[in-house]
C-alpha cells in the first residue's frame, strides 16, 4: 500500500520536474527579451546619433566656407516726364534709398529719338508705338541706375502695376499715376533687360563703383 501510493506521487511529480526546464527556458527567454529590446534601441539610437552627427558636421562645414555670395543685380529706373513736370523725383528717388538699394548712375537728360526707339524696341509693332516715343521725347527724363541683391524685382514691386490703376497703394503708381500713358516711371523687367538699358542710357563709363559705409548694416 505505501509502495503504491510512494509510485503514485512518484509519477505525479514526474510532470512537474519535467516542466522545470521548460519553465526556466521561457523565464530565461522572458529575461533575455528586454535586454534585445534595449540592445535594438541602442543600435537606432546610435545611427540616429550618427546621422546627427554627420547633419551637425555638414553644417559646421557650410558654416565654416562662409555664406554663399549673391551676385548683385543692377536695375534701370527712369523717372519719365511727367514724373519730372510733376516734381516727383526726390519722392521716387528717397523710396529707392529707404528701401536699401545702392544708386550707382543718375543724370537729368534729354532723350534722343534713336535711344528711346531702341529702348522701346520691343514694342515696335504696337500702333502705340510712335506716341510712346514722342511721349518719352517731350522733356527730361532721369535716369538712374539702382544695385542690390534682387533689385529687379523688388524695383518692379516698388514701382506697381503697368496700369497704374491696378497698382496697389503704397507704390508708385498706385500713389502718383491714373493714366498708361502717363505712369511716371520706368523700371527694368528682367536681368537681362537691366544690363542692358544701363548700357544704352549710361554707356561704358557712366555708372560709379562705390560701397556706401552701411551696407554691412543691410546685408550679411
Amino acid at each position: 500500500m505505501v509502495a503504491t501510493q510512494m509510485a503514485c506521487c512518484t509519477r505525479a511529480a514526474a510532470p512537474l520536474v519535467a516542466a522545470r526546464p521548460q519553465q526556466q527556458r521561457v523565464q530565461a527567454a522572458f529575461v533575455a527579451a528586454p535586454a534585445k529590446r534595449l540592445a535594438s534601441i541602442a543600435s537606432i539610437s546610435s545611427g540616429a546619433e550618427l546621422r546627427v552627427a554627420a547633419g551637425s558636421a555638414a553644417v559646421c562645414h557650410a558654416a565654416a566656407a562662409g555664406p554663399v555670395a549673391v551676385r548683385a543685380e543692377i536695375s534701370y529706373v527712369m523717372i519719365k516726364p511727367d514724373g519730372v513736370q510733376r516734381g516727383l523725383v526726390g519722392e521716387i528717388i528717397s523710396r529707392f534709398e529707404r528701401k536699401g538699394f545702392q544708386l550707382k548712375g543718375l543724370k537729368l537728360f534729354q532723350c534722343t529719338k534713336d535711344i528711346a526707339e531702341e529702348h522701346y524696341k520691343d514694342l515696335a509693332s504696337k500702333p502705340f508705338f510712335p506716341a510712346l516715343v514722342e511721349y518719352i521725347l517731350s522733356g527730361p527724363v532721369v535716369c538712374m541706375v539702382w544695385e542690390g541683391e534682387g533689385v529687379v524685382k523688388s524695383a518692379r514691386k516698388l514701382i506697381g502695376a503697368t496700369n497704374p490703376l491696378e497698382s496697389e497703394p503704397g507704390t508708385i503708381r498706385g500713389d502718383f499715376a491714373v493714366k498708361v500713358g502717363r505712369n511716371v516711371v520706368h523700371g527694368s523687367d528682367s536681368v537681362e533687360n537691366g544690363e542692358r538699358e544701363t548700357a544704352l542710357w549710361f554707356g561704358k563709363d557712366g555708372v560709379v563703383a562705390w560701397e556706401p559705409t552701411i551696407k554691412p548694416w543691410l546685408v550679411e
